[in-house]
């Protein structure tokens, strides 16, 4: 991914502009994990540009039935788990947030150790820094990825993934909505985590312009912030906010 957070559609455009070359360079390292491929996999190595585009059309709808109607409560647990992890960076040092990464992962100020990998992760193997994702299909373990010229990847289970699937609290607002107005209402109801204009208009069901209306009127009111995020706006609820919808919950 070009950034922390890109859109499915740019994700299917990427991989329907990937590279004949850069295609069978991974379905050959497949072939070598998994002992051969199967005839479609053997297609699409053979022609690559012909059949990306009805990959990318099964993942599209694979994303629409199985990942997007439950994908706002799971970009809420990958980001609470970012700003815990950024935390403790900003509080405790890195070496801190690495050891409490996972137990099989170690760092001793020198060398940052896994147990149980076949494989060394070496500057050799990979480029320079490490990348961090959270994800919740990991599973129990961590899973690695290292591919020059990519820094080398972690992936770990996010903290809160046995909370997924609770039932969400609902906040009673109808006594707000009739000072605030719905829409401002239903749009500060949402911001449980920080979002953007689009995702939120993608939850609510308002129009985008409809939701920048109501942020803008909340932001001067005090009651919502705004903090760009690489090239989107992230708004978040203040205080002042989290007080008026508990008071108008009690």
């Amino acid at each position: 991914p070009a950034g922390p957070a890109p859109t499915p559609a740019a994700e299917r455009d990427a991989i329907r502009a990937s590279a004949a070359d850069r295609v069978r360079q991974d379905l050959d390292h497949l072939a070598r994990h998994e002992g051969s491929l199967g005839p479609r996999l053997r297609a699409l190595r053979d022609d690559p540009p012909g059949l990306l585009a009805k990959l990318t059309e099964e993942l599209e709808t694979y994303w629409e039935l199985v990942l997007a109607p439950y994908w706002a409560r799971i970009r809420a647990v990958l980001d609470a788990d970012i700003r815990y992890r950024a935390r403790l960076a900003a509080e405790h040092g890195t070496g801190h947030l690495l050891n409490d990464l996972h137990t099989s992962l170690s760092w001793d100020g020198t060398a940052l150790r896994m147990t149980r990998r076949k494989q060394p992760l070496t500057r050799t193997t990979a480029g320079t820094g490490l990348l961090l994702i959270p994800s919740i299909f990991t599973g129990p373990g961590l899973r690695t990825r290292t591919t020059l010229p990519d820094p080398p990847q972690l992936a770990y289970p996010a903290r809160g993934v046995g909370t997924l699937w609770e039932p969400r609290s609902v906040t009673r607002t109808d006594a707000l909505a009739a000072v605030l107005g719905r829409s401002r209402t239903q749009v500060l109801a949402e911001l449980e985590i920080p979002d953007s204009t689009t995702q939120l208009a993608h939850r609510t069901g308002l129009s985008p312009a409809g939701v920048s209306q109501c942020l803008t009127a909340l932001r001067d009111a005090g009651l919502v912030s705004a903090h760009r995020a690489g090239r989107s706006v992230l708004y978040a609820r203040t205080a002042a906010a989290e007080a008026l919808l508990q008071a108008a919950s009690a």
